[in-house]
């Protein structure tokens, strides 16, 4: 018996009517965020490095190709293997800005 290249347990149909509603809500959601954005006073600062990995995980989200959930994380992620002697600061920033931590 060969192996299905489907691996989700539910049919495309089934998906859609049980998790379809949740996630509109949630492009809704982020749609009101980035309005919110563009009514907020710029204050003449260059684009914040969070919403530059935002606008790049949504250009994956609509791209066709697969592996969306890693790609989009990766958008957010640090991708140096070097440890930081200290975090710089207490809580997380959600994105990462680009520059390596100083100690």
């Amino acid at each position: 018996m060969s192996a299905s290249k489907y691996t989700c347990p539910l049919p495309r149909a089934k998906a859609l009517d049980a998790y379809f509603l949740e996630h509109r809500a949630k492009l809704i959601d982020l749609a009101a965020f980035l309005d919110r954005l563009d009514r907020a006073d710029p204050q003449g600062a260059a684009e914040d490095f969070r919403l530059a990995a935002l606008r790049q995980a949504l250009a994956i989200l609509s791209d066709g190709r697969g592996e969306r959930a890693r790609r989009v994380l990766e958008c957010f992620s640090d991708p140096t293997a070097e440890p930081i002697p200290k975090a710089p600061m207490k809580g997380a920033l959600g994105a990462w800005d680009g520059k390596a931590a100083k100690p």
